[in-house]
């Protein structure tokens, strides 16, 4: 009988790296394939997600709803529980073997919580990361120990996996899913893209990304003001903004995002959600990466460009020698778009290597699952002890 693997998704770009996995798993004849959508997914604000997922030709099986019109700490605790209500009676429903959680955003946690009260084995991709300046760290880990089966993206994440206490032989390094993307998709051309952005991409462009700090308070407003600082030293410089997930602050950003394409109309645009095709087309032709999400880190490497990541909140994450890291500060901001923008950087970004595999980890994962899947008969498991 067909093991039946539910896959939850709470974001656009979570969506995006699931994707390759999603269609491995739809064509493989061993596994019935399971979706369920919450989050941003389902959010107006967020852009409505779940429709590109039906476009791409999968079936939502469950839409588990989370409040997201509250920002703020007590929102989002609240958007959890309700969260973890919502998938306690959504897995009673599709009754999965198995459920599969990418990466550490709280409604993978809150997806975490019900299918491990459930007794339902857990299969987190991503695990043994870090972002320090983020609580996406703790919520990772938790997972983790709450997991049966670990795909990391790369050996050293392994290995902290498995100093987490978890089984090495359930512990598997295959690489990151959002290089799988690169390798498959077919991007678009500079002219098919400018016109589905509606937005030119001659000269110099920058694609500028910043969520908020989620250790930290009060620091949205104060560290994304200094960006849009700098970025006002180099008038000539063409900005395209992609809004900042749903995490406390979130909104704050978004406002600033939006006053500041007010006030440099043809210079900038911004998006609530560009889709996977239309982001990673736009990593091609940009000349940066600014700002502190995880693609500059993980996906922009393997275009040979540079990034400047700000901040703290990938703190801790493995990164290619293509990265600026700098501070949250106007002045350490424009020393690193100088650096970026240098001619010897650029040449020397070309030849980097990108620490997060070759775009195989779909095909490794399943492989893997077809293998493990049959030998998990329980819950149980012992601390591994270095």
């Amino acid at each position: 009988m067909k093991k039946k693997l539910c896959v939850v998704s709470g974001s656009r770009a979570e969506y995006g790296l699931l994707y390759p996995l999603l269609d491995e798993l739809k064509k493989d004849s061993s596994f019935k394939l399971q979706i369920a959508v919450t989050g941003m997914h389902l959010s107006a604000i967020y852009g409505l997600t779940y429709k590109e997922i039906i476009s791409d030709g999968f079936t939502i099986d469950e839409k588990v709803s989370m409040p997201l019109d509250d920002d703020t700490p007590s929102g989002v605790t609240r958007s959890v529980g309700i969260g973890v209500i919502g998938f306690a009676s959504a897995f009673k429903r599709l009754k999965p073997d198995f459920v599969v959680l990418l990466g550490d955003r709280y409604e993978t946690y809150a997806a975490a919580i019900a299918a491990f009260f459930a007794h339902i084995p857990i299969v987190h991709i991503q695990g043994g990361e870090l972002t320090e300046g983020a609580m996406d760290d703790a919520l990772r880990h938790s997972i983790t120990k709450m997991s049966t089966l670990h795909f990391t993206s790369t050996e050293d994440y392994r290995r902290r996996v498995i100093q987490l206490g978890e089984d090495p032989r359930r512990v598997f390094n295959v690489g990151a899913l959002g290089i799988d993307n690169i390798k498959r998709l077919k991007l678009l051309s500079r002219d098919k893209l400018e016109s589905k952005l509606r937005f030119n991409l001659q000269g110099k462009v920058a694609l500028v990304t910043f969520h908020p700090v989620t250790l930290e308070s009060n620091t949205s407003r104060l560290h994304f003001s200094e960006i849009l600082s700098a970025l006002n030293h180099f008038k000539s410089l063409k900005v395209v903004f992609t809004k900042p997930n749903s995490d406390i602050s979130g909104q704050i950003i978004s406002k600033l995002i939006d006053q500041f394409v007010e006030n440099n109309p043809g210079r900038s645009i911004a998006f609530t959600s560009l889709g996977r095709l239309k982001y990673l087309s736009l990593l091609k032709y940009v000349d940066l990466v600014l700002g502190n999400s995880s693609s500059g880190i993980i996906e922009m490497p393997s275009f040979g460009k540079p990034t400047v990541n700000v901040g703290d909140r990938q703190k801790g994450r493995i990164r290619a020698a293509s990265v600026i890291q700098c501070e949250s500060l106007q002045e350490c901001i424009l020393r690193g778009l100088k650096k970026a923008f240098s001619p010897k950087f650029k040449r020397g970004c070309k030849k980097i290597k990108n620490h997060y595999g070759h775009g195989v980890a779909a095909r490794k994962i399943v492989a893997f699952l077809k293998k493990e899947v049959p030998k998990v008969k329980s819950l149980k498991k012992k601390f591994y002890d270095l």
